[in-house]
């Protein structure tokens, strides 16, 4: 039964989709697929004298010595500015193998200058569970570079303190995923929503049958799927291909009080309310003037202030909203009384706390 089922996936077949539509893959992902994060700290050598020289350094550089059978006296000091501790960062992606390549980020960690030029020593890169899951090692790409005068001038371009290797890490363990195993495969949602969760089980059971997807919530959806892994990748290329239509939003003005932003979304309305908008300017300037006595007039010169006052008001022009006023006619009205973002910040908080705006106002 699977099999035939299998066979009218792979069937070229022409779905007509809603105008606002957007694949599965595009919403969703599957669990337990997915990435992870590699990190490990290591030596870069071979620096124009842009290193470092301090006591973690002096002893990475003593254990890297050690592991090669060369032991320092412990109160023996290296004089060495071509070295820098660093660390090293990769994201390793899901189903790669051993023997692949990763490219790594490598960061210093001290007070070297810059990393140009260098070349990072072999490198143990560890997951989360602390095992080693790839080994880094190669020269760097370094865009940006410093220049530092003897009277204490620097140039600094981008940052040449972080560069990249790329495929400077081979892979020499996997990282197990549940895809292989169990009955069921799972979408979860990106934004989670009751809605779109129901019409993406909704179009699987249009496609495959009654009951092969179930909602499990608002972000999880679970599908029956064949065990046999090759079947089960054929199995995910078309469900993943699938197109639906996202329920919209729920009605949110987002607001960045530190660079002004703001952001109305679409299901946003109004109540009746009515605003105006103006304010009052004072402005005070600062004028130094000098009084030069008379000639012969046993006077003295003296410095004097002179102030001046200017006070305006802004021409306030109030505006009304009708029931139900939309987000392009909030828009113009705003627009029409020239206000700034800190002023429609201000205006969207008393509509808020009039209770006359239909949505939920989040400031970031």
């Amino acid at each position: 039964m699977m099999k035939i089922k299998l066979a009218i996936l792979c069937a070229i077949m022409v779905i007509a989709a809603p105008v606002n539509a957007q694949r599965i893959k595009d919403i969703a992902n599957v669990q337990g697929v997915r990435s992870n994060q590699l990190i490990g700290y290591g030596l870069v050598v071979g620096l124009p004298g842009t290193g470092e020289k301090t006591r973690y350094t002096e002893q990475t550089f003593k254990t890297m010595l050690k592991n090669f059978g060369i032991n320092l006296p412990d109160n023996f000091r290296p004089k060495i500015k071509n070295i820098a501790v660093v660390a090293v960062s990769a994201i390793m992606p899901p189903f790669i193998k051993p023997g692949q390549t990763l490219d790594i980020t490598v960061s210093s960690l001290g007070e070297a200058k810059s990393l140009r030029g260098g070349m990072l020593l072999q490198t143990f890169l560890k997951g989360v569970d602390g095992n080693v899951y790839a080994i880094a090692q190669g020269s760097m790409v370094v865009s940006g570079f410093s220049a530092e005068g003897l009277d204490g001038s620097k140039v600094i371009q981008n940052t040449p303190t972080v560069g990249r290797i790329p495929n400077g890490a081979i892979i020499e363990r996997t990282v197990a995923t549940p895809f292989s195993t169990g009955d069921y495969l799972t979408f979860n949602l990106r934004r989670a929503d009751f809605s779109t969760a129901k019409r993406l089980s909704d179009a699987i059971n249009e496609l495959l049958g009654p009951g092969m997807a179930r909602p499990l919530d608002a972000a999880s959806v679970q599908v029956s799927a064949p065990r046999d892994v090759s079947q089960r990748v054929s199995f995910l290329a078309t469900l993943e291909n699938i197109e639906i239509e996202p329920a919209t939003e729920s009605a949110k003005v987002i607001v960045n009080s530190r660079t002004g932003t703001i952001v109305v979304g679409q299901n946003v309305k109004l109540l009746p309310a009515a605003v105006t908008h103006g304010g009052l300017t004072v402005t005070i300037a600062e004028a130094t003037r000098v009084s030069q006595p008379n000639p012969f007039g046993n006077g003295q010169t003296v410095v004097t202030s002179d102030s001046t006052i200017d006070v305006s008001e802004d021409d306030s022009r109030m505006f009304m909203f009708n029931p139900g006023t939309t987000l392009d006619e909030l828009v113009r009205a705003v627009n029409l009384v020239g206000a700034a973002p800190s002023d429609v910040l201000a205006i969207l908080e008393a509509l808020k706390m009039a209770g006359a705006l239909h949505g939920e106002l989040i400031i970031i």
